[in-house]
């Protein structure tokens, strides 16, 4: 039976991952993933940065930056992979984070459905676009920047 390679070089974990070698090279400028160079400076990743890039990719998936990404990286000893237990244990921590948004999303929809339902799309009332326009009442445009004689200042 033959084993996997200890490293990958970064053709070798692109494939691997699906994650195109311009994203790691820039994953790894971000400090998310790290490689050891050869002596003629080409990369070398250790096998766990496999697990590593489907941290990532999980994380990106349920909404995270890549700084939030970072800082739970970052908060792991000795820079090793992240582990079930890990990703249970930040997962908690963004859960909160993401039931907000989970909200925010669901309110957009309600409403959009709703606006969409009554037809009127109309700058001047839909609160969808309005909302809490209080310059909405003096007319459409920038009533501000009007000349004096128009509306404006």
């Amino acid at each position: 039976m033959r084993h996997p390679p200890a490293v990958l070089t970064i053709g070798q974990l692109a494939e691997r991952s699906g994650v195109p070698r311009s994203t790691l090279r820039y994953y790894e400028d971000r400090g998310l993933i790290r490689s050891e160079r050869t002596p003629g400076n080409q990369r070398r990743y250790p096998r766990g940065t496999l697990r590593r890039l489907a941290f990532v990719s999980a994380a990106q998936r349920v909404g995270l930056t890549l700084d939030r990404i970072h800082e739970a990286l970052a908060a792991l000893p000795d820079d090793r992979t992240p582990t079930s237990q890990d990703w249970a244990r930040l997962s908690e921590q963004w859960r909160v984070e993401l039931d907000t948004r989970i909200d925010a999303l669901r309110r957009l929809r309600d409403r959009l459905s709703e606006c969409i339902g009554c037809g009127c799309l109309s700058f001047d009332v839909c609160d969808l676009y309005n909302h809490d326009d209080a310059m909405a009442a003096q007319g459409p445009g920038a009533p501000l920047l009007k000349p004096a004689g128009e509306g404006g200042l």
